[in-house]
């Protein structure tokens, strides 16, 4: 449900996947990545993983194994979870022979690790993750109605496939001084009538985002706009608009608007 792309800090908020079957209820929340706040957009940021840890029945700590396992242990040792930890070790696939068990000897040793489980996205079994989760969570009630597989808006992620298509289609700073605001969500017979603003902090990132003769615009409406109908399962009219927020990612009002 999260989008994804190559570059850091794609995520920005706490996203909350249901999972329900018959005998269990599992809400997976997934954070943004652990950076040092360098504005107050990183503070808001850091403040979702936060409350994440706070109320984690579980903590999932996810690694490239091509990763510096000694920066990661760093990391994952400085959260000072609370709660029981499985490490996973990603992308097993890509790692030379031996690598893996190395990694998983690496990280059984670690005192907040209660497993060690290595993964790939081509070779691992996901109801073999879900039955290790399982083992580690409280019995209880569901939090949630059996259909319902998260806590946010269609809008939410709307605003999320722009961002995403952002990513993919611009260089540098561009992605991480843009934010995107859907003002107008409105359901037709025919299809989904979509208004969306996308705030950048200059002018010059304003005319890299138009490009020469509203160029990129175009580009990014059609690919956001397919990859909309896509997840909405119907027909969608997007209009997309730039408008200038100087410095909006350290300012408290402009946080609150986007819905940091």
């Amino acid at each position: 449900m999260a989008i994804v792309s190559p570059k850091v800090q794609t995520t920005r908020h706490r996203i909350k996947g249901i999972i329900t079957e018959k005998d269990h209820q599992i809400i997976l929340s997934d954070t943004p990545g652990i950076i040092e706040p360098r504005y107050k957009l990183h503070e808001k940021m850091m403040q979702a993983v936060k409350s994440s840890l706070e109320d984690a029945d579980i903590a999932l700590l996810i690694l490239d194994i091509n990763d510096d396992w000694e920066t990661c242990d760093q990391i994952f040792s400085s959260l000072n979870l609370q709660v029981p930890a499985i490490v996973i070790v990603n992308k097993m696939d890509t790692a030379k022979p031996g690598k893996t068990k190395e990694a998983i000897s690496f990280f059984t040793d670690k005192s907040y690790a209660k497993k060690v489980i290595a993964i790939s996205a081509l070779h691992s079994n996901k109801k073999d993750i879900i039955n290790t989760i399982l083992e580690f969570l409280p019995e209880g009630e569901r939090f949630y109605d059996e259909d319902e597989i998260t806590d946010l808006s269609t809008r939410f992620f709307v605003a999320e496939l722009i961002r995403e298509k952002i990513y993919e289609l611009f260089e540098q700073e561009i992605p991480y001084h843009t934010a995107v605001i859907v003002q107008e969500f409105k359901e037709k017979k025919t299809l989904i009538k979509i208004r969306a603003e996308i705030i950048v902090q200059r002018e010059t990132q304003k005319a890299i985002i138009l490009g020469e003769g509203g160029k990129m615009i175009k580009k990014l409406g059609t690919t956001s706009r397919q990859e909309i109908e896509k997840f909405l399962k119907q027909k969608v009219f997007l209009e997309l608009f730039v408008k200038v927020r100087e410095k909006w990612r350290e300012r408290e009002d402009y946080l609150r608007e986007f819905g940091y």
